[in-house]
């Protein structure tokens, strides 16, 4: 009889814990869940498979003041949050909110770097997960997004490309990055995060 409870109990606390990770939606996150010195620091790294490292260093971003409204530093830019809140009208958006495990949408991205190259990036994206996920930061819940696809750009360059990124809502933005692109390892992860 005992043993009966005991699996009886197993199996509440399981189902508990299955809900916890597929229940949760995620809408896109607002002007006011911002607010003034909020900050996130990263970590990342970028390796290719000779072991020769093309990237290294951190990446802050901190919510300040701009002017009369709140704006977000991104490098040696601030923008306003207003921007960065602003709904995706894209078909193809790199989150398609609201966020729920199970949910699949095609994102594309087409950019210029600084020295004028172009190029492409196409990407089948899916929410696998949302459970706790631990980075240097701290544990936060989060989802789980992967991306697979193709990117390329005017030089000639192409490349298949696998991208997991970690989504937590409550810091509104991803705990960690890790993307396979040819033969090019990036990892990205919050090292630190205050309000």
């Amino acid at each position: 009889m005992r043993n009966r409870i005991l699996i009886v109990l197993a199996l509440v606390f399981l189902s508990a814990c299955d809900n916890k990770t597929k229940s949760s939606i995620t809408q896109q996150p607002t002007l006011a869940d911002y607010s003034l010195g909020e900050k996130w620091v990263w970590k990342y790294k970028g390796v290719t498979t000779e072991g020769e490292v093309r990237s290294d260093g951190t990446d802050t971003r901190e919510v300040v003041k701009f002017g009369e409204v709140l704006g977000m530093t991104i490098g040696k830019d601030t923008i306003p949050v207003t921007d960065i809140v602003k709904p995706d009208e894209s078909k193809t958006p790199k989150y398609d909110w609201p966020l729920e495990v199970g949910k699949k949408w095609k994102y594309e991205n087409n950019w210029t770097s600084q020295d004028g190259t172009t190029g492409n990036q196409s990407q089948d994206a899916e929410v696998l997960s949302y459970r706790e996920e631990t980075v240097e930061a701290g544990t936060f819940m989060a989802y789980t997004i992967k991306y697979t696809g193709k990117t390329t750009n005017s030089r000639g360059y192409s490349a298949d490309e696998t991208e997991i990124w970690l989504y937590a809502p409550s810091v509104k933005n991803f705990i960690k990055l890790t993307q396979n692109q040819g033969d090019f390892r990036y990892v990205e992860e919050l090292i630190e995060y205050s309000k």
